[in-house]
């Protein structure tokens, strides 16, 4: 029985998996306190974890029905993230981890996306796509096994990420944070052909499987600044679903290629982008022209939360991996090579 507990950014989350089986969990969003701000404040995330870390465990051993003498084994998110909130995270996870005598894990946050969709679906295929969009992350990468193996990176974001765009793109168009999920809502009442928004790096000589959101976000606050200056309205519905068709169009086309080049027959999408309405719907589409399988968590596991974490430790413990050292501190900026993430604090030398 393993414990996960998530704390990258502003949700503290704890799962419990067993066997691949997600047996409990819980959630604690501390967004409602960043939205005034437009944005996640590190410094209130991280108070918000130390409130939240052991509500969450124990609301999700009730979720359960189990108890602290229950837990096996602990997962806890390393990195990457915001420091304070990593900090919070890994003390919770020591402190429990030490206290029922069991072992520790550290866990790569964007491999927890990867595992999530184990908890709906099973196990990955070998080898199988996926996209990983959320706010801070956009990459297609080849995974094998997940616990064992190197993580392939076929292609990550070089500027914003898509869910940055939609986040500071929301913002220009007098939508509230969070932008994503604003972004839909309005996008429901628009045209998706109305604005020919850019497709970043989708030319022929373009790094194939790249991403750049950059100049989208560029181009969606020219536009609507154009409309402002003019004195006309702005037709926040019609930019909504133009950035959102275009953002789509660029992860699903080079996702869809992907699997074609690499002979791979499985696509899972996830992070908190994969959320969208529509790209999932043109995930689908794409998928199932060219004879792909798709495989999306449900929308409960797509944003950050520890069940998805357990699920790396449950795979973790299974392969019988090494656990994490007692030293084992956090990585704000960790690059994901493997799903099992333990790093070391840099001890200060004396001259």
């Amino acid at each position: 029985m393993v414990l996960g507990i998530e704390s990258s950014c502003d949700e503290t989350g704890a799962g419990l998996v067993q066997d691949g089986k997600l047996l409990g969990h819980s959630v604690a969003s501390s967004m409602d306190e960043h939205a005034r701000f437009g944005g996640v404040v590190p410094e209130i995330a991280a108070r918000a974890h130390v409130h939240a870390a052991a509500p969450v465990v124990h609301a999700a051993l009730a979720d359960a029905g189990l108890t602290m003498s229950d837990i096996d084994a602990v997962a806890v998110t390393t990195g990457p993230g915001l420091s304070g909130a990593l900090q919070v995270g890994v003390a919770a996870a020591k402190g429990f981890a030490y206290s029922l005598g069991v072992p520790l894990y550290g866990v790569h946050h964007l491999a927890g996306h990867v595992a999530a969709d184990t908890l709906e679906h099973g196990p990955l295929p070998n080898p199988c796509m996926v996209l990983i969009v959320s706010g801070g992350h956009t990459s297609l990468l080849l995974v094998r096994d997940l616990a064992r193996d190197p993580i392939v990176h076929l292609g990550d974001t070089l500027d914003d990420a898509a869910g940055e765009c939609f986040d500071k793109v929301a913002r220009v168009f007098g939508l509230p944070y969070p932008g994503g999920p604003a972004v839909d809502r309005a996008a429901r009442e628009g045209n998706p052909r109305a604005v020919a928004f850019p497709r970043p790096l989708t030319g022929p000589r373009d790094d194939r499987y790249a991403f750049s959101f950059s100049g989208l976000k560029t181009a969606a606050a020219r536009w609507a600044e154009q409309h402002r200056a003019a004195g006309l309205p702005l037709p926040v519905a019609d930019g909504a679903a133009s950035l959102q068709e275009a953002i789509a169009d660029v992860l699903t086309r080079k996702a869809v290629a992907a699997c074609k080049e690499h002979g791979v027959g499985t696509l899972v999408v996830v992070g908190g982008v994969a959320a969208n309405s529509r790209v999932r719907a043109l995930a689908e589409e794409r998928c199932a022209k060219a004879g792909i399988t798709l495989r999306v968590p449900p929308l409960r596991l797509c944003t950050d939360n520890g069940a998805m974490i357990a699920a790396v430790g449950d795979l973790l413990v299974r392969a019988g991996a090494e656990p994490a050292p007692l030293d084992v501190s956090i990585d704000p900026s960790a690059p994901l090579e493997y799903a099992a993430l333990h790093p070391v604090a840099r001890k200060a030398q004396v001259a």
